[in-house]
């Protein structure tokens, strides 16, 4: 019998390590899942300290080595870049069904059968989900405070900034395949918050002269370059030839800075470097100049303004073919109180900024990462509706997929099993953090919902009684919970699949 165990341990070991790397990933983070989950503090190798309950942040700062646990950390990291909430449940449920999909195996049964099977359970349970969502009627819709209000851990001055910036931008905006409201997120070590019309940039004017100046109506030229002189070789300036290169190109610069003023123009915006002789040209005529703009807020200026981008060698053109290139806007200022430049009344894409302060550069790190949190369900659920919370609408799919497998002819079924198994994970998980016996609980819930035939009844974390989350307004976005299971049944049938693990070598030996 002994040997029997062995022989089945060393047959699976890859499987085995593989899962239990996952599960470590997992034990990580679904602590913080639910109203009740706590914090997870992370250490970094100076001794610095990170307290957080968001899953992503949890994730990306781990100091993750093992390949399987990489893959999972990558899904979960997919899952904030494509819908930018709903990590946790994305690795909560990876992580169950991983786990469900291993007990399967170790029974016995072949992997690819399981895995075939959890593909499918994967793929209807999503489209169950899918036909259960509800949309949201407008921007008013009381729904989408509701969603605004749960994606911010019910931080209520959050979620109110997320929508009165909502209500700025539009639904148009928001539905725009594009545009990201998590980037409309600004943080700041002080203690204010506020919604500004506009956009709020975390860059200073590079001439001191500028700080105090206000523009109005000024043209925006944004260049994806530096606003300098053409580079010449160095070793072509030893000639002659190339000395009097030199001076053409700098005679040349001196017209194109010219043109600014002929133009209009009263901002740029570069993403490298500002020659010293443009700085104080600019500086001299009033043109408010930002260097070294990241794209993300390159693209933000150009979205809001109407501009579009170009390389310093299209300075060279006639004033008349540069103008279509240029934006413009109502205003544009420093503020020097929060430390960042003030654009408003751009003449694309309407612009709002979420401005959130704290007390400490910790607490403002939190409070703006649950920010982008609510602020990403809230676009999600404009583009795609809304879903039961709480673990309720999962538990439901559960048991509709439950009645499907029971027709499943063949050991396909078993993967299919897997899958019901792992939809229940993220109600017993919140119940579980709650301090509750999550098997009784889930039990309870099932027949429940079974008997008033409602896909909205779970636990109500506080009491342990049954509830409407409808009725409670824990609602979440429908995008962020397919995605997640989506995107967990990818990780978990790339792991079954893994059968042995073997260490490249290096480039270097060829």
């Amino acid at each position: 019998m002994k040997q029997g165990n062995a022989d089945s341990e060393e047959r699976y070991a890859t499987l085995l390590n593989n899962a239990g790397a996952i599960r470590a990933i997992c034990s990580a983070v679904e602590g913080t899942l639910g109203p009740k989950g706590l914090d997870t503090m992370l250490v970094g190798p100076g001794g610095e300290v990170l307290v957080t309950n968001d899953g992503a942040t949890i994730l990306q700062q781990m100091d993750v080595t093992h390949p399987a646990a990489r893959m999972l950390v990558q899904v979960a990291k997919s899952q904030q870049e494509r819908v930018g909430d709903g990590t946790t449940t994305a690795t909560v449920l990876a992580g169950a069904l991983v786990a469900e999909g291993v007990g399967q195996v170790t029974r016995g049964v072949p992997v690819s059968k399981v895995v075939t099977g959890m593909q499918e359970g994967v793929r209807l349970a999503a489209e169950m989900l899918q036909a259960r969502s509800r949309p949201i009627e407008g921007l008013g819709d009381p729904r989408l405070y509701r969603v605004a209000h749960v994606a911010a851990r019910e931080d209520r001055q959050l979620a109110e900034l997320v929508m009165a910036a909502a209500d700025r931008l539009g639904v148009d905006a928001l539905s725009g395949e594009e545009h990201r409201f998590a980037d409309a997120i600004v943080a700041h070590d002080k203690p204010l918050s506020e919604v500004w019309t506009g956009l709020l940039l975390k860059h200073k004017p590079i001439h001191a002269q500028m700080l105090a100046v206000e523009r109005e109506r000024p043209r925006v030229l944004v260049l994806h370059d530096g606003l300098e002189p053409e580079k010449q070789d160095e070793e072509a300036m030893v000639t002659e030839a190339g000395f009097h290169r030199y001076l053409q190109l700098k005679e040349e610069f001196k017209t194109n800075l010219d043109k600014l003023l002929e133009l209009g123009i009263g901002f740029v915006a570069v993403d490298r470097g500002v020659d010293q002789e443009a700085e104080q040209f600019c500086a001299d005529h009033g043109i408010i100049v930002l260097q070294r703009v990241p794209k993300r807020d390159l693209q933000r200026i150009c979205d809001h303004t109407g501009a579009r981008p170009i390389r310093r060698s299209v300075l060279k053109k006639a004033s008349a073919e540069l103008a279509p290139y240029l934006g413009a806007c109502a205003t544009i200022r420093y503020d020097a109180r929060i430390e960042q430049v003030r654009l408003a009344g751009g003449a694309g894409l309407p612009a709002a900024t979420v401005l959130v302060g704290g007390s400490t550069a910790e607490v403002v790190g939190e409070r703006a990462r649950i920010a982008r949190d609510a602020a990403s369900a809230v676009q999600a659920a404009v583009r795609g509706g809304y879903l039961p919370g709480g673990g309720a609408v999962e538990l439901a799919a559960a048991h509709e997929l439950d009645r499907y497998r029971e027709t499943v002819k063949g050991m396909e079924a078993f993967g299919v099993a897997a899958v019901v198994a792992a939809l229940q994970k993220p109600l017993a998980q919140m119940v579980l953090n709650a301090g509750f016996n999550p098997l009784e609980q889930v039990e309870q819930v099932r027949a429940a919902q079974l008997a008033a035939q409602s896909d909205s009844i779970a636990v109500d974390c506080d009491t342990g009684r049954l509830m409407d989350v409808l009725e409670r307004g824990i609602v979440d976005p429908a995008p962020v919970k397919i995605h997640a299971l989506l995107a967990a049944g990818e990780v978990a049938a790339a792991v079954l699949r893994i059968h042995t693990v073997i260490k490249m070598k290096s480039s270097e030996n060829g």
